[in-house]
């Protein structure tokens, strides 16, 4: 018998990373919120990696700022040690990250789901989504029953349930039923969504074992440090440098390898004892070690875990072997001979839902008012899942408002690249953004995310008037300065010739704009200033998009095109739902595939596996002859 506890517009299931963006959307939006946390002190927990961001990841990060969600500003106050990667490969894959002190992290953004207003934080166990008869016979959200009994009434539900869904902990011969850090699993609402219609698939996913600092010796590792340059996720303000912490690189070796080849009959990946499917880009050492058989050695990273912990944690060494194999591998590595094993690395299996059977607006096609995001869409990454949590939180806000959804496409951000691959295409393992996923990367930079969806994000009604009206002075000020370098010329003077010779450029030799010079390879917006024997006003972000604008100038234009012609396969808007059997000349995969997905628009339908061209044109077909005879 379950009793009333109280009653919200949105109850958020989860208060991991997607959690505490769709909660703090939802209630900054003027909707009541509660969120549920399985463990109070477990929000925001960063179980694995204590970073944000990373190669495609920064990307999102900023998006997610650009949007007016939070953690990017959480990552810049908590920050100990930042950099941008991929410096040498050009800026449509420059990428922000940060080593972040983990419990200063969490401890933030629970004090800010404290204080935020519509938000009532709560600890229990979910175990069922209420729902009442909705129309076109689908059902549709009436609440949340606690594993408690407790019933709390609402009109939309965002699950948000990470790695915690029938959450198993697998080391060797060992498994038992837990989230992540030894924190209670979520067991019971598994058994709900199946009885509600969803599919569900079995994933896996695993740590590295964490180290005592002083156990280990740095003089056989090589220092990692930050790159020094200005930084911040967030576009709102420049954050003050933080103290910039070393990580350490060390590697496997032959020993290693041995090791852990003489115990793979322990290891729960080869022996069936781990069902679920791993993330294949972030293998554990022993499918590292097994699939790269000619590579001598693997890197390792050792990365500290915040400034008042002496925990450290060996990136690229997640395993699932039992404990015993974990400390003679470990201390065959070069620095970690002594090392003391705070933590044993583990595997962790748990649920997630069929994405497919979601709308990109990221709400169930089969409970109406039931948004999933995060892990339990199959993802993995915490930047990933605070991108849908945040998208997910604006949705359900604009459902109860009686607004039509934001949805991002491909052509607009990773955010929108991240939720069409999981709704169209799907996944049968943990999915991971990287910048190889999206088509238009020099479109959708991580330093243009603001100037790309600031604007959404003020439509949306997370973005301060304050804020918005910075913004504009800033793409004004970016505007400007590209309209003055190409009608600023520079002379082929002694002052501005040494300055090109010294720098490998050739000299000119006649009158040359500014953009023409900042075109060349070797001549940087900052070299720009010292021919012109002048400091630009610019801001260090301003300077940087100007700078990237000029230079890709024909590339960029090249992919705009691009974006034009995706953008006329998008807004053709397919009904939905849609009776697909009515449409002659496609095949049966295509059919059965559209049926099930039910795709918004004729982009979407064309990115869905095994539907050919030949399957569009005929639906292209077949619209056009509908709307024809409609108009008659």
């Amino acid at each position: 018998m379950s009793a009333q506890f109280g009653e919200y517009d949105i109850a958020v299931i989860g208060a991991g990373h997607a959690g505490c963006e769709a909660a703090m959307a939802a209630a900054r939006l003027g909707l009541k919120t509660v969120i549920f946390a399985v463990n109070i002190d477990s929000i925001a927990n960063m179980a694995c990696n204590p970073s944000i961001g990373g190669t495609a990841k920064g990307q999102l990060v900023r998006e997610i700022d650009a949007m007016g969600g939070v953690m990017g500003k959480m990552a810049d106050k908590t920050a100990i040690q930042t950099k941008l990667l991929n410096k040498a490969k050009g800026p449509a894959v420059y990428s922000p990250r940060a080593q972040i002190d983990r419990r200063r992290y969490q401890t933030e953004m629970k004090h800010m789901l404290e204080l935020q207003e519509n938000v009532d934080l709560k600890q229990a166990e979910i175990g069922k989504i209420l729902t009442v008869p909705g129309k076109n016979e689908a059902p549709s959200v009436a609440g949340v029953v606690t594993h408690l009994g407790a019933e709390y009434r609402c009109r939309c539900v965002i699950a948000c349930t990470g790695t915690y869904l029938k959450g198993k902990v697998i080391i060797g011969e060992h498994s038992y039923s837990s989230g992540p850090d030894g924190h209670f699993p979520a067991n019971e609402l598994s058994a709900c969504l199946k009885e509600l219609g969803f599919s569900l698939l079995r994933l896996k996913t695993g740590t590295p074992p964490r180290v005592n600092r002083r156990s280990v010796d740095f003089s056989k590792t090589e220092p990692q440090y930050g790159d020094g340059l200005p930084f911040s996720f967030s576009f709102d303000e420049d954050a003050p440098q933080s103290v910039q912490l070393p990580c350490y690189l060390t590697h496997t070796n032959a020993r290693t390898h041995e090791i852990i080849r003489a115990n793979l009959h322990r290891s729960p990946l080869y022996n069936g004892m781990i069902e679920g499917v791993g993330p294949r880009y972030c293998p554990s050492i022993e499918d590292k070690i097994m699939r790269f058989a000619d590579k001598e050695r693997h890197q390792l990273f050792i990365e500290p875990m915040g400034i008042d912990t002496e925990e450290m944690y060996v990136q690229g060494m997640s395993s699932s072997l039992p404990e015993d194999v974990q400390c003679d591998f470990i201390h065959s590595i070069e620095g970690l001979e002594k090392a003391s094993i705070m933590r044993p690395a583990y595997a962790i299996e748990y649920d997630a839902i069929d994405a497919r059977q979601l709308r990109l607006s990221l709400e169930s096609r089969i409970v109406n008012g039931l948004f999933c995001a995060g892990q339990i869409n199959g993802s993995s990454g915490y930047e990933e899942a605070a991108a849908q949590g945040l998208m997910a939180g604006i949705n359900a806000a604009r459902k109860l408002q009686g607004k039509e959804p934001l949805v991002i496409d491909r052509s607009e951000g990773y955010i929108g690249v991240l939720i069409d691959d999981l709704v169209t295409r799907g996944t049968n393992e943990p999915y991971r953004m990287m910048t190889s996923r999206a088509e238009y990367r020099l479109i959708l930079r991580q330093d243009n995310a603001d100037s790309r969806l600031t604007p959404k994000g003020y439509e949306a009604g997370l973005i301060s008037e304050e804020r918005y009206a910075r913004f504009r002075q800033k793409m004004e000020n970016i505007a400007g300065e590209i309209e003055r370098l190409k009608h600023t010329y520079a002379p082929p003077s002694e002052h501005v010739n040494t300055i090109l010779e010294r720098e490998g450029a050739a000299p000119l030799k006649g009158s040359c704009s500014l953009a023409e010079l900042l075109r060349r390879p070797e001549i940087s917006y900052e070299l720009l200033q010292e021919i012109e024997n002048r400091k630009s006003p610019l801001s260090f972000r301003e300077a940087e998009q100007v700078e990237i604008s000029v230079k890709y100038e024909g590339y960029i234009s090249r992919q705009e095109a691009q974006i034009r012609q995706f953008r006329k396969l998008e807004k053709k808007r397919l009904p939905v739902p849609f009776d697909y059997t009515t449409v002659p000349n496609i095949c049966l995969e295509a059919r059965e595939k559209l049926t099930r997905i039910q795709p918004e628009s004729v982009g979407q339908a064309s990115r869905i596996t095994g539907v050919s061209p030949a399957d569009i044109t005929a639906l292209m077909i077949y619209l056009n002859l509908r709307e024809g005879e409609a108009s008659c």
